[in-house]
């Protein structure tokens, strides 16, 4: 309610101001806030990471000391279960470097292998042999003769060497944090001085026994401490300056180095155990490792101690990294490893005393009788056996000295000496600073852990974060990078267009706006595309914008408004080679161009307008960036189109930009490329931008692209799109690599698509039948599988959404994945072809994955036969009908259709396509409850197909639930299991038998003259909708009578004496021609054209002067808004969509001169607008606000508003609401306008304002500039379109050939698919025939309860085979599912702790005139300079 208040008070205040104070509102232009719901949870997953590494830790450590207790040689365990448990000592030692080695051997065989430095490798084998020499003498032989605290204490003497390293190198931020490592080291030595005296004590004590070779083992066990510190030397090195380029080195062939180190290890602590106990101790009796029955206790507690310490290190470690990963590095990660010491000796202490009873200490009144007692326990089964050998561990200790306790004090004092030696020594953990989803090589320097030192492993390997030499890289620090935004219009609606820019301002808000903070650090333009944007006026024969043009005009004007509460300040009109360009100053500074091309003059469709703004933003600004001497230098800096909307003055956005550019590289410059119609929020760009940040092998990042509309097709699409995103997506970003990122919403990396054989093959035109498929057709797959073949990853981030139109009617979606299908087919082919070499190039993609697509391009061709055989079974379990006649029943439809599709036109196989979708809809619904029936019948659901439904529904169920927010999808399932036949049979069909047509299929515009002649004999013309199709029905008149052989005679002739290009046909006039009496358009005015199409071409040229005279003098950007058609060669009517507008005879010697400035003044007079009363008095005020913000000045603020509208009021007196402003009137409000100002500001006593104010109200008075473009600019664009985008000029014949050629590869195409599955339908066939009797697979019949029925289900092999495969397919696209929700859901967590939180904060910067460029060190121009 209180939202309705506020948008009815606002309307109030424009309502004083004008008749129409009406406006859109765009979905999602509010400001983003932080959901409290999303706090919360992101607290909440710290919360429970932060407890798994704890609980992990504590369980793996823990174990590890109850098998080194158990495995004690004064323990009261038999020799034969100590042998056992030390083996499960060993095991615990060799699972990590197990793990690692199978990780990193995979790497080498399926990812990348470099040829190793032999003197590099084998420094670090012998320090690793030596870290695994230490290990295994301290865990294997010191650890079992101390006891359980000692063991618990002794391990945080492996942070020497890093303590010493870290004093050595001076790796401290400040120069006073040295004291932490020399703390360390001291606090280190005397824990082992405490260690010697604590046992020099229990010898002279005669604790329990003590012998004199126990100081053997605590020298040795010092020893080997310091050999495992030896294991993160790395760690301080990587922080200096010295050894960069042996690490850099070491980084290139670190998976080889770990295959073989592991290895190493491995055998060093065989060698260790085997040389000890074999060889030394003798004491191993091979034949008890043959356990027996009556030792499945012993087995029992060894394997669950193993398992428990071997998964929950391995758990730790993982755990450990998600926490640094979502930015809980303290609360998560470094309090819980530091606390788990101290945890494992609580919870020893806890369960001592809870369970004292169960040890009958009650009964005892001293610790040495409680100590004695312990013997007799041992043969009690009531006693837990664990519980038991850590309470007899203890009372090794001096607390059962018959002569002194108090040095036991020294045992308590040397752990926490130690357990503070080793906290001091990694305190940079508790300040280190990491990015979202950063690196786990950036987090932590080994990827082995220690299982035995689970927590110091954790906290010694994370990386230090230090400075860096400035010409040493360091991804420590967010790196700034420029983002490019490019969409490509052609034909959007006014909605669509609407989406799109609304999504930009909310880019613009989100970065700009200074009074918010926010984490991100980048910079970006706006660049939009619009092809097909001029039309030729037929009457004055004047280039004019279309009404698609006007259309985005009028978005911008209203999208602004809707952000600003005003008009557009800053606007620049350019005439260009091309065409022309807008550019617009965004409310918060950044540069929005729109791009007009003229199809005239450039090429058109979207490739080309790709290929259009890389060659312009990486190509032309990326070399003038890098020559400083090119960019255009501003003659006059104080202009006033230099004033940014916050006052300060600097040079032009679009030149400030490109400076920036020159200190950043073109790995950090990226490329998002859009649709005209994409609908995105600001955090979907983040999220793809952290992917490209975070790893430099990421040539592009796709997010999950939602479409919208209403109807069956729409919900068809919906659940289409979440299945291939789900499943299909993310088990290619999880075993190799996306292989299409879509052009709707894709980032590229600038450097990737600069590199060879990308950019500069993608400019190449189509001139063969397989390129025009491969090419054309899905630019965007063809632009990935290029990156793919350099070597670059694309990967795919399930949280980053966008939204864009798909396509409502069965004919525009048959024609769109008749695109889709062939070129989605085409560049897979090529990607498996060029397989080997792809894989020496891209360490993403292993010959595991080339198997895994093929195998997916395989199920996708026999998609016909099996959706054939499937509308069979239906057949056969419904109609009772043999299997042999129901095959040959449901393969006459797709024999049917594929010879319609040969002999009819496009439009008629569309509409026999629909009509029999609707009827295999019927049949589907048929085989579903065959399929449920089948089961009632057998008497249970466990038959192959009735296990493959009931799994894949449970695991459809499943992978909705872990989409919550799509979780909605599921509900157009049913939808999609209908329509599989038309989608999976029909739709194959068309897209391969009209793979010769390379027209887009979707937005197609008008067709030229043969329209105008088929329509003027029309007498009845409907379109009539059924379920999701249209069928146009026509009754027209055969014989043409004399009136109207005359008017199209008279019609032709004077289209022939209007001078146009052969490009172009007889502009269609508008449905309704009026003029606009206001300055606001509103969505059905602007959108209009746009969304309905003008089609009415039957008016005689008489009527459309007629309409032109009527409409006066003030509308000539309506009458702009009439359109032309390419001109193409129709061979019959229903040919309209095989067209392709690349194929056109265009001689350039008969280009029609137009005046250059034909466009530019009616383009102009829509942004005079702003210079009307009514928006003259909204800018004003908002310009003042929003020029004094956070200038603690509010009652001056308010005071200068109320009086400079009193003032305007006065002025403008005379002046209707509407009319624009003269030049000299606007001088005069100016004048008057200042000098109030001036006035108000000297009475309160803020002349300094006073430079600020003078400003915002020139830029309120500002008019639209009209500008030339720079002579190099202007010289690359004349260059760029000679070169690579002048207009196809095609022959008659090439174009034959190419027709022919097409018609070639389709049949190729069609005989292949055919042949296919005709002998999967046919081996089908013939084992029906032989009969279940001759040739099946019998299977156990089970019931649901488990229960054998004694009966067999018989399967046909070839059936099962392919029910088995399908089945696999989506197991593993499941599990990799999994897999990528977990870490998509670690990206989430991170970015909503960094999200942007809109704060106010002081602006302090001063009020003079700057021009500051933030890259120079202090070089600042003041006013007085200029």
């Amino acid at each position: 309610m209180e939202e309705l208040k506020y948008r009815g008070k606002k309307r109030e205040g424009r309502h004083r101001d004008t008749w129409d104070p009406f406006q859109l509102n765009p979905i999602g232009a509010e400001k983003e806030r932080k959901r409290t719901c999303f706090q919360l949870a992101q607290y909440l997953v710290a919360v429970i990471v932060g407890l798994a590494v704890l609980t992990s830790a504590v369980v793996a450590k823990g174990s590890l000391l109850v098998l080194s207790t158990l495995s004690s040689p004064s323990s009261m365990r038999s020799p034969k279960e100590r042998q056992f448990y030390m083996l499960m000592l060993v095991f615990c030692l060799v699972c990590p470097n197990f793990l690692v080695f199978i990780k990193s051997l995979w790497r080498c065989a399926f990812k990348s292998f470099v040829q190793p430095n032999l003197r590099t490798m084998g420094f670090i084998c012998a320090i690793e042999c030596l870290v695994s020499l230490g290990t295994s003498i301290l865990v294997l032989i010191v650890m079992p003769q101390f006891d359980v605290l000692t063991n618990l204490f002794i391990s945080g003497g492996v942070c020497i060497v890093s303590s010493i390293l870290q004093i050595v190198f001076r790796l401290q931020r400040e120069t006073w944090r040295i004291v932490f490592p020399i703390c360390s080291l001291v606090l280190v030595i005397t824990g082992y001085c405490l260690l010697g005296a604590d046992y020099y004590v229990r010898v002279s004590s005669f604790v329990d026994r003590q012998q004199d070779d126990c100081f053997i083992y605590v020298g040795v066990g010092i020893f080997s401490s310091f050999l495992v510190s030896l294991c993160w030397w790395e760690n301080p090195l990587q922080a200096t300056n010295n050894m960069q380029e042996v690490l850099s080195e070491l980084d290139g062939f670190r998976d080889f180095v770990f295959v073989i180190t592991s290895i190493l290890r491995i055998v060093v602590i065989g060698a260790v155990y085997l040389i000890y106990y074999v060889l030394i101790q003798d004491s191993i009796v091979w034949s008890d490792f043959n356990l027996q029955n009556d030792d499945w206790e012993l087995l029992q507690i060894g394997l669950v101690l193993f398992f428990l310490q071997a998964f929950c290190s391995a758990s730790c470690h993982w755990f450990g990294v998600v926490a640094c990963k979502i930015h809980a590095v303290r609360m998560s990660f470094a309090l819980p490893v530091c606390c788990t010491g101290p945890a494992v000796l609580l919870l020893g202490l806890i369960l001592f005393l809870t369970q004292a009873k169960e040890l009958d200490g009650a009964k005892h009144t001293s610790i040495i009788e409680f100590c004695d007692s312990l013997v007799y326990l041992n043969n009690k089964n009531s006693t837990p056996l664990v519980l038991l050998e850590i309470t007899r561990s203890i009372c090794r200790t001096s607390l059962n000295s018959s002569y002194m306790t108090w040095p036991f004090s020294m045992l308590a004092l040397e752990g926490v000496c130690m357990w503070s030696g080793f906290v001091t020594c990694t305190y940079y953990i508790w300040k280190i600073k990491v990015q979202r989803i950063e690196r786990t090589s950036q987090l932590f320097v080994r990827r082995l852990y220690e299982s035995a030192f689970i927590d110091l492993s954790l906290l010694l390997n994370t990386k230090m974060k230090v400075a860096r030499a400035r010409n040493q890289e360091s991804h420590d620090d967010l790196e700034n990078c420029v983002i490019y935004l490019c969409a490509t219009m052609w034909h959007e609606t006014y909605d669509e267009m609407l989406k799109i820019l609304t999504s930009m301002f909310r880019l613009d808000r989100y970065r700009g706006d200074p009074k918010e903070n926010h984490k991100d650090c980048f910079d970006f333009e706006c660049h939009i595309y619009v092809d097909d944007s001029f039309m030729i006026e037929k009457d004055s024969g004047k280039r004019l914008v279309n009404t698609y043009v006007n259309d985005l005009i009028q978005v911008v004007i209203e999208v602004y408004r809707v952000f600003t509460n005003k008009e557009p300040d800053d606007v620049t009109i350019t005439e260009t080679p091309y065409g022309g360009r807008l550019i617009f100053v965004m409310p918060e500074g950044n540069m929005l161009y729109i791009h007009l091309k003229d199809k005239a003059l450039i090429r058109n469709k979207k490739r080309w307008s790709q290929i259009m703004y890389l060659y312009y933003l990486l190509g032309w600004k990326g070399y003038i960036v890098k020559n400083p001497q090119k960019i255009t230098r501003q003659n006059n800096p104080s202009r006033t189109s230099l004033i940014s909307m916050d006052g300060e003055s600097f040079l032009l956005p679009q030149y400030d930009n490109d400076t920036k550019r020159k200190h950043i590289s073109d790995d950090n410059t990226y490329i998002m490329a859009l649709d005209g119609d994409t609908d995105f929020q600001p955090k979907a760009l983040i999220l793809l931008v952290d992917r490209l940040r975070m790893y430099d092998n990421v040539g592009a990042a796709c997010g999950r692209i939602h479409p919208t509309g209403m109807g069956p097709m729409v919900w068809y699409q919906k659940f289409e799109y979440a299945v291939g995103h789900w499943l299909q997506k993310t088990a290619e970003h999880v075993f190799g690599s996306v292989l299409c990122s879509p052009g709707c919403f894709s980032l590229f990396r600038g450097s990737a698509l600069m590199d060879d054989n990308v950019m500069k093959r993608y400019t190449t035109t189509a001139t063969r039948a397989g390129e025009y498929v491969q090419y054309d057709q899905g630019e965007d797959r063809w632009l990935c599988t290029l990156l793919l073949q350099q070597g670059w990853r694309v990967e795919y981030n399930a949280a980053s959404d966008a939204y864009t139109q798909s396509p409502q009617e069965f004919k525009e979606f048959y024609n769109q994945r008749r695109r889709w299908g062939p070129s989605t087919l085409a560049n897979t082919l090529d990607l498996l072809h060029s397989g080997p070499e792809t894989v020496k190039r891209n360490s993403s993609i292993s010959r595991l994955y080339i198997f895994y697509q093929m195998f997916t391009v395989g199920s996708s061709i026999l998609g016909p036969a099996s959706v054939s055989l499937m509308i069979a079974g239906a057949f056969q379990f419904v109609f009772k009908i043999p299997g042999t006649l129901s095959i040959i029943i449901s393969v006459i439809p797709p024999v049917f259709y594929m010879l319609v599709c040969f002999i009819a036109k496009p439009n008629t196989q569309i509409t026999i396509a629909a009509i029999m979708s609707v009827l295999y809809a019927f049949l589907m619904t048929a085989s579903l409850f065959s399929i449920i029936g089948d089961m009632v019948i057998q008497g249970t659901f466990l038959t192959p197909t009735g296990v493959f439904l009931v799994s894949m529904t449970i695991m459809y169920l499943v992978t909705a639930l872990l989409h919550p927010e799509e979780f909605g999808m599921i509900i157009y399932g049913l939808m999609y299991f209908i329509c599989i036949p038309s989608g999976y049979l029909l739709l194959t069909i068309y897209s391969l038998v009209n793979m010769h047509i390379v027209s887009w299929g979707t937005r197609e515009s008008n067709k030229g003259e043969g329209e105008v002649k088929k329509s003027q004999n029309v007498l009845c013309d409907k379109n009539c909708k059924l379920c999701c199709w249209d069928m146009k029905i026509q009754v027209t008149q055969e014989t043409e009578n004399l009136m109207i052989q005359q008017i199209t005679s008279q019609l032709a002739q004077q289209a022939s004496s209007v001078p146009i290009t052969n490009q172009e046909v007889i502009p269609q006039t508008a449905p309704k021609l009026e003029a606009q009496s206001g300055p606001d358009t509103t969505k059905e005015e602007a959108g209009g054209g746009a969304k309905n199409p003008p089609t009415d071409r039957k008016k005689g040229q008489g009527e459309r002067d007629k309409d032109l005279a009527s409409i006066g003098s003030e509308s000539v950007v309506s009458v702009g808004k009439q359109r032309i058609s390419q001109s193409t060669y129709d061979e019959d009517d229903d040919d309209e969509e095989e067209e392709d507008d690349d194929y056109h005879f265009l001689d350039l010697e008969d280009r029609l001169e137009l005046p250059a400035s034909d466009w530019v003044q009616p383009v102009k007079e829509e942004f005079l607008k702003k210079l009307t009363y009514a928006n003259l008095k909204r800018n004003l005020q908002e310009q003042i606000r929003y020029t004094l913000r956070n200038k603690q000045e509010d009652d001056v603020c308010e005071e200068l508003v109320l009086m400079l509208t009193d003032t305007l009021n006065g002025e403008l007196n005379a002046v209707g609401p509407e009319d624009i402003l003269t030049d000299s009137q606007l001088e005069e409000l100016q004048y008057a306008l200042t000098e109030q100002a001036r006035r108000i500001l000297k009475t309160n006593r803020t002349e300094r304002l006073e430079k600020r104010v003078k400003r915002a109200i020139e830029k309120t008075l500002i008019a639209p500039q009209v500008e030339k473009l720079d002579e190099a600019e202007n010289d690359f664009w004349m260059k760029l379109l000679d070169r690579y985008l002048k207009p196809i000029v095609d022959t008659k014949a090439h174009q034959d050939e190419v027709t022919r050629e097409l018609k070639s590869l389709r049949n190729k195409a069609v005989f292949l698919y055919f042949i296919i599955n005709v002998l999967w339908v046919v081996a089908t066939f013939f084992l029906q025939a032989i009969g279940n009797d001759v040739i099946s697979i019998k299977i156990p019949k089970f019931y649901p309860n488990g229960t054998e029925s004694g009966e067999f289900l018989k399967v046909e092999p070839l059936s099962l085979m392919f029910l088995l495969s399908f089945a696999v397919l989506l197991f593993i696209q499941f599990l990799a599912m999994l897999y990528h929700r977990v870490y998509t859901l670690i990206h989430v967590v991170s970015y909503r702790s960094t999200e942007k939180d809109y704060k106010e904060k002081d602006d302090e910067d001063g009020d003079g005139l700057v021009l500051e460029n933030q890259i120079a060190n202090g070089l600042v121009i003041t006013s007085d300079d200029l």
